[in-house]
């Protein structure tokens, strides 16, 4: 099958080319992909930063399309179906997966690796293979996946909204929903105002939060953060003193829960000092540099506050996002504000120009 792909030959050297795409063998399933979005961590790896990244590989992890062929074995989707890749699959087998937590094993060690569960690629140029991507490599118009790398969706569902359920918007969601556990009338604050930041603030209006402050370093934010649901702003680059300081001052104490959206971690050491002590939580949904290390001093700790992380908002892959899906679908969840362009998939260039440049929430980019 030949495909139209955007593929990473290298650092920041991102081309529109045709590739060979295989059929999918054995417990694989091949998706024409109709939407797909760029996540700044597609964008990390393209950079070269990413010290995980494997060259050349065809980037792509939040996307939605259609079953166009099923490999033997497979049960669960037929061909036909609409479905959502999924970077954090479910086999429902493993250790994690009974636990009900989003690290299923089945696959991850090939999956790190750039291949398919077999060790080999489906991707290949000119005879020579094109490494996968978060095992989803949504900029192809076709791709290749595993059967539990997938989530089946109502076909009436608008394919062009719901692709963005693939990272960012759950991750943000989630976060405040199964890792911080928010409360009525609780406080909080979110670092970073991108669609991480604003799927927290939205989720955070949902559960009736009392304060949300709002925190970046563009006052032009400010507007958007609040028509999400954000009760204060604070630009923390024209403070003349740490944004802590400034949150626990405005809170008599400090926040209940704080989230950090961002890479950078004196901004997530600063969400947890910006939490209550006794019993503030601040969560870190931002990736930072490979090597990059958090610090604290224990005192934060040992007074009551919690530190954790997230991962896709501790959603499970297939039963977690259907729910999801299906929220959407009742009216729960508001994808719209999300999207700031609809363009083709050949522009993709100009689409991850505006997410460095923070002109974009999501753009939708379509084959």
């Amino acid at each position: 099958m030949k495909s139209k792909a955007a593929v990473a030959f290298g650092p920041n050297d991102l081309r529109m080319v045709e590739v060979d795409v295989e059929d999918p063998h054995p417990g694989e399933v091949m998706v024409k992909i109709a939407h797909t979005s760029v996540c700044h961590t597609d964008i990390y790896s393209l950079s070269g930063d990413d010290p995980s990244a494997i060259f050349p590989c065809i980037l792509g992890h939040e996307a939605a399309g259609e079953v166009v062929k099923v490999g033997e074995g497979v049960e669960s989707v037929e061909v036909g179906d609409h479905v959502i890749p999924l970077w954090k699959p479910e086999c429902g087998k493993c250790d994690y997966c009974q636990k009900g937590l989003n690290f299923c094993s089945a696959i991850s060690e090939t999956q790190g690796q750039g291949v398919m569960p077999d060790g080999t690629p489906r991707f290949s140029y000119e005879g020579k293979p094109i490494y996968h991507f978060m095992g989803t490599s949504t900029f192809s118009e076709y791709t290749v996946l595993p059967e539990i790398a997938l989530t089946k969706i109502d076909p009436e569902v608008p394919m062009d909204e719901v692709c963005l359920l693939g990272c960012g918007v759950t991750t943000g969601i989630g976060a405040v929903r199964n890792d911080a556990a928010v409360y009525e009338k609780a406080t909080a604050a979110v670092f970073g105002i991108g669609t991480l930041g604003l799927a927290a603030i939205q989720e955070l209006k949902r559960t009736q939060a009392e304060r949300i402050i709002a925190v970046d370093i563009d006052s032009n934010k400010e507007e958007v953060a609040r028509d999400f649901g954000a009760t204060d702003f604070i630009n923390s680059s024209e403070l003349d003193r740490p944004v802590q300081e400034e949150i626990i001052e405005l809170t008599d104490g400090g926040v209940d829960f704080s989230f950090v959206c961002v890479g950078n971690t004196d901004v997530m050491n600063a969400g947890l000092e910006a939490t209550h002590k006794g019993w503030g939580e601040s969560v870190i949904m931002g990736v930072a540099a490979g090597n990059d290390k958090i610090s604290t001093r224990p005192f934060q700790l040992i007074t009551g506050r919690t530190w954790l992380g997230t991962s896709f908002g501790g959603v499970t892959g297939r039963t977690g996002l259907s729910e999801l899906v299906e929220e959407y679908s009742e009216g729960g969840i508001d994808l719209k504000p999300f999207i700031s362009h609809r363009i083709a998939f050949d522009d993709i260039e100009q689409a991850i120009e505006w997410q460095e440049n923070g002109e974009s929430l999501r753009d939708i980019l379509t084959f």
